[in-house]
This record gives C-alpha cells, sequence and structure tokens, in this order.
C-alpha cells in the first residue's frame, strides 16, 4: 500500500492534532515509508460547540507554512480540509471554500442539531437506536442539502461515541436511511471514505462498516478514498493493508486521489 497517498491526515493547525503532527514531519515519515505524497485535511468547524474548534485556522500562516514545507518537500503536498457540516453554514464554507485553492474537500458530520458528538451531549436522553437514527436523519439531510465537497468523512462516525457496550449496528435496522444517503451521493457524483480510524478507538470494524461497502458499491458507487484520519505522525496509513482486504473483498479495485478538486483513480 506505499504507492498510496492517505487522504485524510490532521497536521497541529488542527486543534486535536497531537503537537507532533507538523507538515514537516508528517512528509519525512511519508519520505522514510515511500509514500508517493501527503494530503492535509485540517479541521475547518465553524461554529462548533466544542471550546477547542471555536479558534479557527489561520490559512494566510496555513498557506505560507504549506509552501516553505513543498519547497524542500521532494513529493507532492496536497491542500484538503475537513469541513464539519452544519446546515446553517452552506454559504460561510461555499466562500471559505471558494477562496483557498484546496485540492480535495472533505465533509464530516461531527455534531447534529447543535450537539456535539464526544462530550456525549448529543446522546443525552436518548437510546442507541435513537441517537444513530438521528444521526443517520442528520447525515441523510446534509448530503441531500449540500454538495460543495468531494466526499463524506467516516460515514457512521456516530458508533465511535456513546456509552454503549456494542456499538455496532445492522445495515437492515437503518437501510430506509443509508440506501438515500448513498444513492444521494452517488447521483451528486460525491464519494465516501474507508476510514481506518475505528480500529484505533477500539472499534471491531472501521468507517463505515463493510456492510455500507458492499452496499455503496450494489447502488453504482465508485468513488472512494482511503484515510487514516491520522491526528499523529504515527498513524499516518495505519490500517492500510486491512482496509485494502476490505475494499477488495467489497469489489473495489480502485481508490480515488484528488487534486484540484478533481479524482484520480489508482489500482490498489
Amino acid at each position: 500500500m506505499n504507492h498510496l497517498i492517505d487522504m485524510h491526515a490532521h497536521t497541529d493547525f488542527s486543534p486535536d492534532a497531537y503537537r507532533d503532527a507538523t507538515m514537516a514531519s508528517h512528509v519525512a515519515h511519508a519520505r522514510r515509508h515511500g509514500y508517493p505524497g501527503v494530503m492535509f485535511t485540517d479541521h475547518v468547524d465553524l461554529l462548533s460547540p466544542i471550546d477547542i474548534f471555536q479558534e479557527l485556522i489561520d490559512f494566510d500562516v496555513y498557506e505560507r507554512t504549506l509552501d516553505e514545507t513543498r519547497r524542500s518537500a521532494g513529493i507532492p503536498v496536497l491542500f484538503g480540509v475537513e469541513i464539519g457540516y452544519q446546515p446553517f453554514l452552506h454559504q460561510a464554507y461555499d466562500d471559505l471554500l471558494a477562496s483557498r485553492p484546496f485540492d480535495f474537500v472533505i465533509c464530516s458530520l461531527h455534531v447534529a442539531d447543535g450537539l456535539d458528538f464526544y462530550n456525549g451531549d448529543f446522546f443525552k436522553g436518548k437510546t442507541k437506536d435513537q441517537a444513530y437514527r438521528r444521526y443517520f436523519e442528520a447525515m441523510l439531510e446534509a448530503v441531500t442539502a449540500y454538495d460543495n465537497y468531494d466526499v463524506i468523512g467516516h460515514l457512521d462516525f456516530i458508533t465511535r461515541y456513546g456509552n454503549h457496550p456494542d456499538k455496532g449496528y445492522a445495515y437492515s435496522t437503518y437501510q430506509d436511511l443509508l440506501d438515500p444517503i448513498l444513492s444521494t451521493i452517488i447521483a451528486k457524483g460525491k464519494g465516501i471514505e474507508l476510514n481506518t480510524s475505528g480500529i484505533r478507538y477500539g472499534l471491531p470494524f472501521m468507517h463505515p462498516v463493510f456492510e455500507i461497502l458492499i452496499r455503496y458499491r450494489e447502488l453504482g458507487g465508485t468513488l472512494i478514498t482511503l484515510g487514516s484520519d491520522a491526528h499523529s505522525v504515527k498513524d499516518q496509513h495505519a490500517g492500510f493493508d486491512q482496509a485494502r482486504e476490505h475494499l477488495l473483498m467489497a469489489g473495489f479495485d480502485k481508490v480515488a486521489v484528488f487534486e484540484k478538486r478533481a479524482p484520480r483513480f489508482i489500482s490498489i
């Protein structure tokens, strides 16, 4: 898997990343392991209820650091972003995405109904089923209403959180929502990612679960990216060998790499 770029990695410009995750350190790691390039997808979570995301990236400083890193990198250094979707932020994100030369945009749902998943607020007063159902409802609302992105990030992200001993779920339980989510993504020419971070967070599966990969393929989905969601340099490309097995078993033989918001397909 050394011939693939990790399409979801955070630098120390993301407020939840480790301080070792500098752009230069990511590049050094990629070169040391023979990876063909790096893609940075730092967080922009406008109006997040979480304090650490209140201070937004200074993109003037960011781009200067990016330019400095590129001068000595020796490999392509790509400029992505992970936006945290909320339904009243369409114009704000459109303005941001038009203002900078982004190569790649991940749209993720980190908050629903103004409530964060990480701190547990979203789960209060809900059963596991109610929380998951409302999450997938919010995801369907997002992909229906917004399309200025390239892939949906960690589509079943909700499974990472909540005080449930079993965080898994059956596709059939939410098929009434998942099928239209996937169909809408496909119809709009967008994609999904296979995000390996679930394993690192102690889950027995990646994001999304294998059933979603299979169903995405059955519905005609072909655009899929592969990302570690690394917040530390050591996690760049983590889990890619297992991810490749998942993708092949689900019927995929190529993944997409983006540059200037356009996909290029690479055999796995």
